[in-house]
């Protein structure tokens, strides 16, 4: 069996030029960091650590991984990979929905767009072409406007449309693109790097075509392997039966409330009371739920479609109520309005901003309001949400307090002369798991390198018990190595590119099985594991180059201890964990150092 050509089809386009060209990836980038997120990192480096976010000189990467489109289940992942513009890191962000599969079938496994087009213009892409066409008539509209009219244009059937909104053209630090299922590349200010290349929209046209695969038999077996592990109603993917099938991310709401890692009012308390409730996916099934839609091969259908039924958003109708947003616009800013939850997400998905990041912005601006540390007059009172909605518009367009706010609440609180209630790492806010609660997950926002992420190492799946591996949510000692063992199996899984929560029924071996069927060369779990390793390294290596800060939490989860929930009286032992975490990887106080670039084939 021989390695398949993936990485064959990779369109660099020069939007200065107005040209592209086909450059397969070189065949040892393809074997040692295999697609998706990986190869966007590996494509990133060779542009230099020390370009400038949103200057011409970055690379923004689109990645498909090698089980992208194809019949394996949750396979409709891509990802966008750039230097962000929020923290100055590599930065990745995976998005679902038919996209990713659609530029596979379309002909391309990725783009990396470079330079910046000197007016703004939206990629077409077809049949193994790409044009770029003028943008200037959709330059000023938002995301949901422009995918209805590039829809009227192309038609609906088989096209996707991904683009920014007046949040990307602007460059608010953490513009995000979305697609026509509301689905975002959500993290990290991707979209502020489409806005600095005058790049509107990416739009692919593609039928479904059949993947090819080196192993027919053992694709079969090892497709088949994974899904009986999907439908398995033990685990939290079990469609219509799971808790992710039935209520989404937002299943978590109730749960990390009652743990106490539930940050509310900008992490000052960890758990949001009985108020909790009201903004939970047991909440939002009952009284808001009217769909479930899902992605390519997608048995699980963890988004959840609604419609606000009476208020001042009656008749609203969008997807999808997340945990993360939920939180950081709920709890986070002292707010139980569901109705207007669904309002601030429906905005951020149409101007192009990530409502995590967003939400923390508020509620670092609330604190700091309550504490006197505001300018007169530009104040915003806790779960003030006719106050929330204004001023997201505000935020997108980067004027009044929202232009202060647009640089993201680290550098907005620092603008303060107040950095410390900034709930972020390297300049990325946290998402919605308190690091006094669940101790591995501070860890792993702290070693994260895309900035404070739970997707990195997703270790409140132990934590919570959702998988084989347990782990007390309040004991520090063992988590360096849990740490670094989920981060390096996503590291994996995410240059596959496989949905994540493919994790909650699947290991390095159903993986393995998967990728080497599917390439046709031999592959196991240790290989997964080196792999992913490899791959975080790379990125590691990347912000050391880079200049990144150290890896840190903010004070308020080491030396504030936790009032409520479970978590009573914790704070994050970040340093001691960091001791364990270092001995595992072989850094040196978050330094990749020249021995372990040589053993991982990096150098």
């Amino acid at each position: 069996m021989e390695l398949r050509t993936f990485g064959r089809d990779i369109a660099h386009i020069d939007l200065a030029a107005r040209t592209w060209e086909m450059r397969p990836a070189p065949e040892d980038w393809v074997r040692s960091y295999i697609g998706g997120r990986g190869l966007g990192v590996r494509y990133l480096l060779e542009a230099g650590p020390e370009v400038e976010a949103l200057s011409p000189s970055n690379v923004l990467c689109f990645m498909s991984g090698p089980l992208t489109g194809s019949e394996a289940s949750m396979s409709g992942r891509w990802v966008c990979v750039t230097k962000s513009p929020l923290t100055g890191t590599v930065t990745d962000s995976h998005q679902g929905g038919w996209s990713g599969a659609r530029l596979r079938w379309s002909g391309f496994d990725g783009l990396v767009f470079e330079g910046r087009a000197s007016a703004p213009v939206y990629a077409f892409i077809e049949d193994g072409r790409i044009e770029l066409r003028d943008a200037s008539d959709l330059w000023g509209k938002n995301i949901h406007e422009t995918i209805r009219i590039l829809q009227e244009r192309y038609g609906e059937k088989d096209l996707s449309v991904n683009a920014i909104g007046s949040g990307g053209e602007n460059q608010v630090r953490f513009a995000a693109w979305l697609n026509e299922d509301d689905r975002a590349f959500g993290r990290g200010g991707t979209g502020a790097v489409g806005g600095s290349k005058n790049l509107k929209a990416i739009v692919v046209r593609a039928g479904k075509k059949k993947s090819q695969v080196g192993d027919p038999d053992g694709w079969k077996a090892a497709r088949s392997r994974a899904l009986d592990g999907i439908r398995d109603e033990n685990n939290l993917t079990s469609p219509r039966k799971g808790g992710l099938s039935i209520y989404g991310t937002n299943v978590l709401m109730n749960i990390a409330n009652t743990i106490g890692a539930l940050g509310t009012r900008n992490s000052q308390f960890t758990a949001f009371g009985d108020r909790a409730e009201k903004i939970s996916g047991e909440y939002v099934d009952q009284h808001l739920r009217v769909g479930k839609p899902t992605c390519h091969a997608c048995p699980v259908a963890c988004k959840t479609e609604v419609e606000v039924k009476e208020g001042p958003w009656a008749g609203l109708r969008m997807e999808s109520v997340e945990y993360e947003p939920a939180w950081s616009l709920g709890a986070n800013c002292d707010n139980d309005d569901a109705a207007a939850i669904i309002k601030l997400i429906d905005q951020c998905n149409d101007l192009g901003i990530d409502p995590i990041e967003l939400g923390n912005a508020f509620s670092m601006w609330m604190e700091a309001t309550e504490k006197g540390w505001v300018p007169e007059g530009q104040g915003l009172a806790w779960g003030d949400t006719q106050a929330m909605v204004a001023l997201t518009e505000d935020v997108a367009a980067r004027q009044g307090v929202g232009k202060a706010l647009s640089e993201g609440p680290a550098m907005a609180a620092a603008g303060l002369g107040h950095p410390e209630i900034a709930m972020a790492v390297k300049g990325q806010a946290l998402p919605a798991y308190d690091p006094r609660g669940l101790k591995g997950m501070g860890l792993g926002y702290a070693t994260s390198n895309r900035g404070a992420c739970h997707l990195r190492a997703y270790v409140a799946a132990a934590e919570l018990g959702v998988v084989p591996i347990e782990a007390d949510p309040l004991e520090w000692r063992g988590k360096g190595e849990l740490v670094k063992v989920f981060q390096d199996l996503h590291a994996f899984s995410d240059s596959l590119d496989l949905c994540k929560f493919s994790a909650f029924a699947e290991d390095a071996e159903v993986y393995a099985a998967q990728y080497a069927s599917a390439m046709g060369i031999e592959f196991g779990s240790d290989d997964v594991m080196l792999a992913g390793e490899r791959i975080y390294n790379l990125e590691r290596h990347y912000n050391n180059l880079a200049g990144v800060p150290a890896d840190t939490l903010p004070a308020r989860f080491t030396e504030e201890a936790s009032t409520e929930g479970g978590s009573k009286g914790h704070v994050s032992e970040l340093s001691e964990m960091l001791v364990e975490y270092y001995a595992a990887r072989g850094w040196e106080d978050g330094v990749v150092p020249n021995a372990k670039l040589e053993e991982l084939g990096i150098r």
